[in-house]
């Protein structure tokens, strides 16, 4: 019987599953996330047999889930979008963007909906219709390659960040962009959960700039000094490498990724360093945001929080790496992982279920994650 989240192996080993974000109120009794992280194993990997023999396998460049947690999309470097069914373990769907490439994948907030960036002809975001691979609407706007994209939590809309060095504010209901903000190297964005306020990284400044939604014509009300803020890491961490920003779903966290030996755990409020999340053994081989050389592909990023805002997990060359926040960390801030979960192949990208207790991590292939029902 194949492993589903709702599966494992065994149906009356059933584990229980943790429902810990959502945007209703009607929420069912769970499974803290802390009660089964030490337990996630790698149960479903799938493996694409519409690949032709000899040809290199691609890679997957972001992960996503939709709002439900009912399904798991990735974009892979053959300008493919591979639609996973999340309950019954299964592909469902392939979709090709071959004339346009595909990057940075993501579910609207109707699961019969994607955006997406380009990879070639233009610069294009693309709003996609999954039922009939039929584009709904184009939004156009910015000049070099879109290098991320940020759905708000509670709406349809949406900013983009762009090698052109400006930001676009999008609502997905018009084609032309609602606001723009011209910045050095804005190659990162994140919503905070209550959708009021959003960031933006830079990493040739160094810093982290963030924004009243309501207000964002004005200067940000608050910059983050990375540099002042980086620990023990060395300067140049404070100013490239830069993969992921996240906020916490409690909004007291801020995650800057990084491809140095460490993540950066942010105060969301001052900026201040909460912890350095270091990362024992090789990064992954992923460029960073706006990079355009080294690296074996793009990605969306290799680290993110867990929905209850206390654990971060994190891909690396091999395994995967959680940190718990509630642990202090040692005086130079350095906090190691509390767990470290066994799989031999490279993650390079992770992202976790927003309704379920699993997560998926990739590089080629996709790996579902579950708690073992035996320990």
């Amino acid at each position: 019987m194949a492993s589903t989240p709702m599966d494992i192996d065994d149906a009356a080993a059933t584990p229980s599953l943790s429902i810990t974000r959502t945007l209703g109120v009607n929420v069912p009794s769970t499974t803290p996330v802390s009660d089964v992280i030490s337990s996630f194993r790698p149960t479903k990997l799938f493996q694409r047999d519409d690949l032709k023999e000899g040809k290199p396998k691609p890679c997957a460049l972001s992960i996503d889930f939709d709002d439900p947690g009912e399904l798991c999309m990735t974009s892979e470097s053959d300008e493919t979008i591979q639609i996973y069914n999340v309950k019954d373990g299964r592909h469902d769907k392939s979709l090709l963007s071959k004339k346009y490439g595909v990057k940075l994948a993501k579910f609207a907030h109707a699961s019969s909906s994607i955006i997406y960036a380009s990879t070639k002809q233009n610069d294009a975001i693309r709003y996609l219709a999954t039922h009939d691979n039929s584009f709904i609407r184009y939004f156009e706007g910015h000049e070099a390659a879109v290098t991320s994209l940020a759905l708000h939590p509670g709406a349809d809309n949406f900013i983009s960040c762009s090698a052109d060095n400006t930001v676009l504010l999008w609502n997905i209901g018009t084609k032309q962009w609602t606001g723009k903000l011209f910045l050095n190297t804005p190659y990162l964005s994140a919503w905070d959960p209550s959708g009021n306020v959003f960031a933006v990284a830079s990493p040739s400044s160094g810093s982290i700039l963030l924004y009243d939604y309501r207000n964002y014509e004005k200067a940000p009300f608050s910059v983050f000094d990375v540099l002042k803020a980086r620990g023990p890491a060395g300067a140049e961490a404070a100013f490239k490498g830069w993969t992921k920003l996240e906020f916490s779903n409690d909004g007291k966290h801020l995650l800057l990724g990084s491809r140095g030996d460490g993540h950066f755990l942010l105060d969301s409020f001052d900026g201040s360093l909460k912890a350095y999340l270091r990362k024992p053994g090789a990064s992954t081989r992923r460029r960073a945001a706006g990079e355009t050389e080294g690296g074996t592909a793009e990605s969306s990023g290799e680290c993110c929080f867990a929905p209850d805002g206390r654990y971060v997990l994190s891909g690396a060359k091999s395994d995967l790496l959680v940190w718990d926040t509630l642990m202090a960390p040692g005086s130079d801030k350095v906090l190691e992982p509390v767990h470290v979960l066994e799989d031999k192949r490279e993650t390079a990208v992770v992202a976790y279920n927003p309704r379920y207790n699993m997560f998926a991590t990739a590089d080629q292939d996709l790996m579902f994650w579950l708690p073992d029902p035996n320990l």
